[in-house]
């Protein structure tokens, strides 16, 4: 890994951690952690939220509730989050995968690795997908690279994309789920502060770049 691009990854993190500290961010148990990394495709969290309680009052906040509803029901719920129809069959693969390997049990047993594997081994779940549910339904060090990671490592300067970003900041980063679960949640919390707003201007992460 090239030394300046580790600078840089270093850099980023220190900014990050100064400008917003500590964040709790995205609670829950493993099975609506993984539910909910789906109905986030393409779309903001507060349609997911809308999404995960329209659930719950339907009782299938749940890969066995899933299993048993109707793709109606589902579709019902979760239409605010867009997409629903492709959707509920990727929450219904998802249900079906998870259960005939053993359940979420079965998937916490698992070695990292080979849990990311089974993860992008089911249909609709790619690598955001798949570490979103890693780093916070199963509580292990895994980096989330996502749009806004890459929008603001591309202003610091950084050319590494999908994998190699996420081995650079997992080179960088300790192997320490809480940390992981912090970093992401202050890419994100930039990205919404500083770039969706086009504030590009007051920038400190571009500022790294000079």
């Amino acid at each position: 890994m090239a030394s300046l691009s580790v600078r840089k990854a270093k850099d980023v993190v220190n900014e990050l951690e100064r400008r917003y500290g500590k964040i709790i961010w995205w609670p829950g148990s493993p099975e609506e952690v993984m539910i909910g990394a789906v109905l986030t495709q393409q779309t903001r969290w507060e349609n997911v939220e809308r999404a995960l309680e329209q659930m719950r009052d339907r009782n299938i906040c749940s890969l066995e509730g899933l299993t048993a509803a109707p793709d109606t029901v589902i579709e019902e719920a979760i239409r605010c989050t867009g997409f629903f129809r492709v959707k509920t069959q990727r929450l219904k693969a998802l249900a079906s995968c998870v259960q005939k390997a053993g359940g979420i049990d079965a998937l916490t047993r698992m070695e990292t690795g080979m849990l990311r594997v089974f993860l992008l081994g089911i249909k609709g779940v790619g690598p955001e997908t798949a570490d979103s549910m890693i780093c916070y339904g199963f509580l292990r060090p895994a980096f989330v690279v996502d749009a806004y990671t890459r929008r603001i490592c591309a202003c610091a300067g950084m050319q590494e994309q999908g994998d190699d970003l996420k081995s650079l900041f997992e080179l960088v980063l300790p192997p320490c789920n809480d940390v992981h679960r912090q970093c992401h949640a202050w890419f994100v919390e930039y990205a919404k502060e500083m770039c969706a707003r086009r504030r590009c201007d007051e920038c400190r992460v571009r500022n790294l770049n000079e």
